[in-house]
């Protein structure tokens, strides 16, 4: 017999260069789609209802059975790059932070999709119950997943998918019950119904009135409890609206290059003193600063205090404001807190202040510091690290001899949602944010942060009164809604003045905790049992689908 191997079949049909690199090609497309769809669903792209395709392509490539590395490698990418484009405000910063922060937060994320490649194969053809407890399953792993980056590694949850609906108040009333997770159970659960229907369609070629996909039809019906509960809660609502107090927002924009500089206090004074007297002329009941407002601290060094206490009295309003407070000073067990203070008109200074509770890492304090104290904090005051404060008690104020007891929210806490919840539990009638992004230049990070502040006053229904150095500042309603938002007159956040907004709030939520704020994060403990129910359901009983189809390399 010859060994002369055959020649080519000249019939034979020539492979398309689609059919010879159909695997790299559709890894490629989800790539790119999935990073172009996650970063125009946030901040500061005005388009969320990309969040309700943002994981599509990536679920429905899992139906198509991928091999698990190349399905996984180019998940993690995706989220990677996406992460890092939706963080790149932190470069003025630290660029070493941004490239390590964003793959990190990346693949947090992505693990969900080797939830989803594991899931999807062993879900086709069977029964619906099946595949409508793995969706709630795989919609539910993305809650607990989220719900981690809220403690984990001390937590970041910096852009949960319910932020990118911050402008959509309809979709986030569910939040009351079951904090923001519940936004993004039903965000998840839409994505899977629209992958479903999309399989359906180009894989299994149904079509026409005829088809039916029980996953989306349950999306669709989650997606209608979001807004029935939306038309309940804010139905006549005008009838209950009483007014709150009028409230001054002053924005120095102090640059950061130059606010610990101590040759440049005397100019940083005179900005804070010309702004807030200018709001004073307005007539305001209630003044606020932003965060770390005073190059000196308010608590500690004798004339930062005189100063705003004469400020206080000269424009006759309370200020609330943001800056150092230092407890024995000089002493051997010296602590600087960054912390949010009350200033009365006619007593003064409050003793009592409030510290914030979560620091920033390495920006306040070096965690490990056993292992890396060589390091040093990129906050460029005090030599040592600030101090953790305990206590969510409220800070009260006098509007004009009538108590309001104010929960602040300093920095980046407003991201962290049991922080509102304990202020809320504590007392406070409204929470006040005051923040600093002046850190990051004028781009994408005032307004995702903002984003966190409207989800909070859905969960605790308390107004969020938020007043930046330089931008995002503004009133969000107990609903959610962003009812006023400081601008200048070429319609930019970024400026320095202030200006006075009349706050009202909600009769029926006074003295009244939401249901979130009262029971916490129930549902995360449901989600839990959705999913191993819905692990239960798929690693149990026949599948139609043999486990030798599914790619295990």
């Amino acid at each position: 017999m010859s060994d002369t191997p055959l020649s080519p079949d000249p019939y034979a049909e020539v492979p398309t260069f689609w059919q010879r690199h159909a695997e790299c090609l559709t890894a490629g497309a989800v790539f790119v789609a999935t990073v172009v769809l996650a970063v125009l669903a946030f901040p500061p792209f005005h388009t969320p209802e990309f969040a309700y395709a943002m994981l599509v392509p990536g679920i429905f490539w899992a139906y198509l059975r991928p091999r698990l590395k190349l399905y996984a490698w180019t998940m993690f990418a995706a989220q990677a790059v996406a992460w890092t484009i939706l963080l790149w405000w932190l470069h003025p910063v630290t660029w070493g932070g941004l490239f390590l922060l964003g793959p990190v937060v990346g693949a947090w994320v992505g693990s969900w999709y080797l939830a989803v490649w594991w899931a999807l194969p062993r879900v086709l053809g069977r029964a619906t119950p099946v595949r409508l407890l793995t969706m709630l399953g795989l919609a539910a792993a993305w809650v607990l997943i989220e719900w981690t980056r809220t403690w984990l590694l001390s937590g970041f949850p910096w852009l949960l998918l319910a932020a990118s609906q911050w402008e959509r108040a309809s979709i986030l009333q569910v939040a009351a019950f079951t904090g923001a997770g519940g936004v993004s159970f039903v965000l998840v659960a839409v994505n899977l119904g629209f992958a479903a229907v999309s399989h359906s369609i180009f894989v299994e070629r149904e079509g026409g009135w005829t088809m039916r996909r029980p996953e989306f039809m349950l999306g669709l019906f989650l997606l209608m409890v979001c807004v029935s509960v939306q038309v309940q809660e804010t139905f006549n609502r005008g009838r209950f609206t009483v007014p709150l107090a009028r409230v001054a927002f002053v924005q120095p924009y102090i640059s950061q290059s130059v606010k610990w500089d101590p040759a440049q206090g005397p100019g940083i004074l005179n900005i804070l003193e010309q702004t807030t007297l200018a709001a004073g002329a307005t007539h305001p009941d209630l003044i606020l600063w932003p965060e770390a407002s005073t190059p000196w601290a308010v608590r500690g060094e004798d004339n930062a205090r005189a100063f705003v206490e004469s400020l206080a009295r000269r424009t006759h309003a309370p200020l609330l404001l943001g800056s150092i407070a230092i407890e024995n000073r000089g002493g051997p067990r010296e602590q600087w807190f960054n912390a949010a203070l009350a200033v009365d008109p006619a007593v003064g200074l409050q003793t009592a202040y409030y510290a914030k509770r979560h620091l920033v890492p390495f920006g306040e304090y070096v965690p490990f510091r056993f292992a890396l104290g060589w390091l040093k904090k990129f906050v460029e005051v005090g030599d040592e690290d600030f101090s953790r404060g305990g206590d969510a008690a409220p800070l009260t104020v006098s509007l004009h001899g009538t108590p309001l007891t104010v929960g602040p929210l300093i920095c980046y806490e407003d991201i962290f949602p049991d922080l509102a919840r304990s202020s809320v539990r504590a007392g406070s009638e409204v929470l006040v944010v005051a923040t600093n992004n002046a850190w990051y230049g004028e781009g994408a990070s005032a307004y995702q942060h903002a984003a966190h502040a409207v989800l909070r006053a859905v969960e605790t229904r308390r107004p969020v009164l938020r007043c930046g150095n330089g931008g995002w500042s503004g009133w969000i309603d107990e609903f959610g809604n962003v009812r006023a938002v400081l601008t200048n007159d070429a319609g930019s956040i970024y400026f320095r003045g202030t200006q006075t907004i009349t706050v009202t709030r909600d009769a029926r939520w006074i003295g009244r905790e939401s249901y979130y704020t009262e029971h916490g994060d129930w549902f995360v403990a449901v989600c839990a049992g959705l999913v191993l129910l819905g692990g239960l359901v798929l690693t149990t009983g026949a599948s139609p689908a043999r486990s030798s189809d599914v790619s295990k390399e």
